[in-house]
C-alpha cells in the first residue's frame, strides 16, 4: 500500500477570509476527486486548528493499492486541474510518499 500525504500553507497576502475560503475550495475540489479517480483507495482532507507558527492550514491523506496507482492519480487531467488550483492560493507545501 502507498501512502500519499501533502500539506499546504495558505497565501496570507489576502486576508483570513480569502484563505480559509480557498482552503474550504481546495478540500471541495480534492474530495470530488474520489468519484472520478477509481484508483484512490481512502482519501481524508483535513483543517488545520492549531495556532502553532509553524503549522500547515491543509492536509491530504490518501491511499493507493501500489505506486502505478499513485502515478496515474498524480498524472489524472482532473487531478491536474486541482493542482493548479491549488498551486495558485498556496505559499508552501509538504509532500511524502511511503509505502507500508
Amino acid at each position: 500500500m502507498i501512502k500519499h500525504i501533502v500539506m499546504w500553507k495558505m497565501k496570507k497576502d489576502r486576508g483570513a477570509a480569502d484563505s480559509a475560503m480557498n482552503a474550504l475550495e481546495i478540500k471541495k475540489r480534492l474530495e470530488r476527486l474520489t468519484s472520478t479517480i477509481i484508483e484512490i483507495k481512502a482519501m481524508e482532507v483535513g483543517m488545520n486548528f492549531s495556532s502553532a507558527e509553524k503549522a500547515y492550514d491543509v492536509i491530504l491523506y490518501t491511499e493507493f493499492s501500489n505506486k502505478k496507482d499513485l502515478e496515474h492519480y498524480l498524472n489524472n487531467p482532473e487531478h491536474v486541474k486541482v493542482k493548479a488550483y491549488i498551486e495558485s492560493v498556496i505559499e508552501d507545501k509538504a509532500i511524502i510518499d511511503f509505502e507500508v
